[in-house]
């Protein structure tokens, strides 16, 4: 028996796993990141294990053989790369960089491992050399090994696919709704994402394009309503002071910053971040809201931050009579996260109870481009949709808003957890958002 011999081919595949990871860490737009991953993640699994239980040469067939193990390879890299991403989601920590990293070990350790063919056999002594042999047959426990194999493929990509069709429902399971959810598998055919679902008549009652190059403030505001010089919310724990200047308008969007600058807000506290948020809320206590809303369609499109962790960016609607009580729908926040957009309701029982409904929607990279969130807030039924795609219901009418609300969209820092060493500046944008009502 001979160990097959290292080349150039057979490494090829753990090479471009380990060449995918170090794409990532070039920027978001950068089109080397897609390119890298979308190359392993579509060939590189798969041609490590076919390389490994091969039995003989495979990349030098042609025809029909050669095909074969090109097929092979595509299936098993696709069905092991769903199968790694699902179990990541499941255990609500994917990130395409731990798919990529956990597919790029496997891919190593498939190429590491030792494959042994059978050896030649010796030249028949006396006989004259013969330039072209018969091509030896593989061996059996080889062939049973290939065969193996390629029903193995098959079984994998059956149970990945399988397995994603599940996700939204694993997404269910992890963040489970109460009551006061129908369960987010109720859909209706998707909508335009720029215009309101259902049945009309609609009429939009509050639009802003940013087309300008400053925030109009006959619509917004910059804090919540107990602005004095600034403002945070106290009661989540956050790192940030919010101030006008990190709001920004420009190139037909809304610009929210997040910057690491200590700043001594207003009640005496030291935050160690500044960022930006609006509102059509008040300029103080005293004040009068700029816009209230009862029940009506309401949608965004906004791409989140490229850096997550301890990150809070937000699209909600706050109660314009309790200040900063209850009832509250969010549709949507970014929690430390931005591959699950958390849909959330919260609101208070006529008992006094408290009621939350939940569902996140993902796993997908919201940082890469624009996308519509939206939300209709009817009499009977609160429903949201990402990109025109109804995705999540509550019907209980204990836990439907019937108050004005105000519309918030923000960038808060340091919820749960505090940034990273490192992470100094980032953004959130939006090109649009929309009022709908009946």
């Amino acid at each position: 028996m001979t160990v097959r011999p290292w080349t150039l081919p057979r490494v090829l595949p753990a090479l471009s796993g380990w060449i995918a990871l170090a794409a990532l860490l070039l920027p978001a737009g950068n089109p080397l990141r897609a390119v890298a991953a979308g190359i392993f993640l579509l060939a590189g699994p798969g041609a490590a294990a076919v390389a490994w239980a091969r039995p003989g040469p495979s990349w030098r067939e042609r025809g029909p053989g050669r095909l074969s193990a090109a097929a092979l390879t595509v299936t098993l890299s696709l069905a092991l790369t769903m199968l790694a991403a699902e179990a990541l989601f499941l255990r609500h920590s994917f990130t395409v960089g731990r798919t990529v990293l956990a597919l790029a070990v496997l891919t190593t350790l498939l190429t590491l491992l030792p494959r042994r063919l059978p050896a030649a056999p010796a030249p028949v002594s006396g006989g004259p050399a013969r330039r072209f042999r018969r091509p030896r047959r593989p061996s059996a426990r080889s062939t049973v090994r290939w065969r193996l194999l390629s029903a193995a493929g098959t079984l994998l990509l059956v149970a990945a696919c399988g397995a994603a069709n599940g996700a939204g429902v694993g997404a269910a399971a992890l963040h489970p709704p109460t009551a006061a959810s129908t369960s987010p598998t109720a859909v209706l055919p998707p909508v335009g994402a720029d215009q309101p679902p259902g049945t009309g008549p609609w009429h939009e009652v509050f639009r802003d394009d940013f087309n300008g190059t400053a925030l109009d403030g006959s619509k917004w505001t910059t804090c919540y309503d107990w602005n004095v010089r600034g403002c945070s919310n106290t009661g989540n724990h956050e790192d940030e002071w919010y101030l006008p200047g990190r709001v920004s308008v420009a190139d037909g969007a809304l610009t929210l910053t997040a910057q690491r600058q200590p700043t001594q807000g207003s009640d005496g506290k030291t935050y160690p971040w500044t960022s930006g948020m609006v509102s059509t809320g008040r300029d103080s206590w005293d004040g009068a809201p700029r816009h209230t809303f009862t029940y009506g369609y309401f949608a965004a499109a906004l791409r989140t931050t490229d850096q997550p962790l301890g990150m809070f960016p937000a699209f909600w609607l706050l109660s314009a009579n309790t200040r900063g009580g209850l009832p509250e729908l969010d549709t949507v926040e970014f929690i430390n996260s931005n591959q699950y957009a958390d849909l959330n309701l919260h609101a208070e029982a006529p008992d006094g109870t408290d009621i939350d409904a939940h569902y996140a929607h993902g796993p997908l990279d919201y940082s890469l481009g624009y996308h519509v969130f939206g939300l209709d807030w009817e009499p009977d039924a609160v429903t949201w949709y990402v990109d025109g795609v109804q995705v999540f219901q509550v019907t209980d009418p204990a836990a439907i808003p019937t108050t004005p609300m105000e519309l918030i969209l923000n960038l808060a820092v340091g919820y749960q957890q505090s940034p990273p060493p490192g992470v100094d500046k980032t953004q959130v944008q939006v090109d649009w958002v929309a009022v709908w009502q009946h």
